[in-house]
């Protein structure tokens, strides 16, 4: 599959889309996230791919928005736009695949929030990382609000929005934002190493896991909560691949 916008590579069970605008620090426009779901709808689709990995080109992951089409939008349309990305954003956080964030430079704005919506994040030592909109004017889209604040609470996202700092990968791993801090130059490899890991396990699993952690977030009560665990739960064993996966475990079991 050829983009304008992304560079989009299978390495057998693990998929990577590279945002790909290195020229603008990967800016996000309305090509690049048709390019995004496209990519994603092909990891959807095959069954052979069980974890993906976003990360961007060259110096940045992304630094956002790019602020050249903002300029010449009508409310209208930054509206359309708005409502364009906000539907993006619910994909990724919907994806039923595992999602990884291999975050590489500035991760800026919507780039952030692209990262924030991955199920996991792992960061360069000098990733710079922030929301710049309320020095520019605007606000902060994509889910941030809640994403932001179930992971490093509610006063310190206060203070990443209110003051607009950025910070490095060493203190957004110190906070809890990011899952691993590495090296730059080791970044992909401990992405990929992630993410090879988790396409060892169930599929079925990890897709009702995820359902039900979001659930847990807040899009349902704890009865509907409980009532889908016993539900999850029934799915999985009732599967072969719980057959095989317990017979393995034993065996595994035997041999220590």
């Amino acid at each position: 599959m050829n983009f304008d916008c992304i560079i989009y590579i299978k390495y057998e069970d693990v998929a990577v889309i590279k945002l790909n605008r290195p020229r603008v620090m990967n800016a996000m426009n309305k090509q690049l996230w048709l390019d995004v779901q496209a990519a994603m709808a092909d990891v959807q689709n095959d069954p052979a791919v069980k974890a993906l990995i976003f990360t961007g080109e060259g110096r940045a992951f992304s630094t956002g928005a790019d602020l050249k089409e903002s300029k010449t939008r009508s409310r209208e349309a930054y509206r359309d736009y708005l409502e364009a990305l906000q539907e993006a954003s619910r994909k990724i956080i919907r994806f039923e695949k595992p999602t990884i964030a291999a975050i590489n430079g500035y991760a800026l704005g919507s780039g952030y929030e692209l990262a924030l919506a991955c199920d996991i994040r792992i960061a360069a030592e000098d990733a710079q990382i922030g929301s710049p909109e309320a020095r520019v004017t605007s606000s902060v889209t994509g889910g941030a609000f809640r994403l932001l604040q179930d992971l490093v609470g509610p006063g310190k996202a206060r203070e990443l929005l209110f003051t607009a700092e950025y910070i490095d990968g060493t203190e957004a791993g110190r906070i809890g934002l990011v899952n691993t801090v590495v090296p730059a130059d080791q970044l992909m490899d401990a992405a990929l190493g992630m993410a090879r890991k988790i396409a060892e396990n169930s599929a079925f699993s990890i897709r009702m896991i995820k359902k039900g952690l979001r659930m847990a977030s807040g899009e349902a009560s704890l009865e509907a909560l409980m009532d889908f665990e016993v539900e999850a739960c029934l799915a999985c064993v009732s599967t072969k691949e719980r057959q095989d996966s317990l017979k393995t475990f034993e065996d595994r079991k035997k041999k220590q």
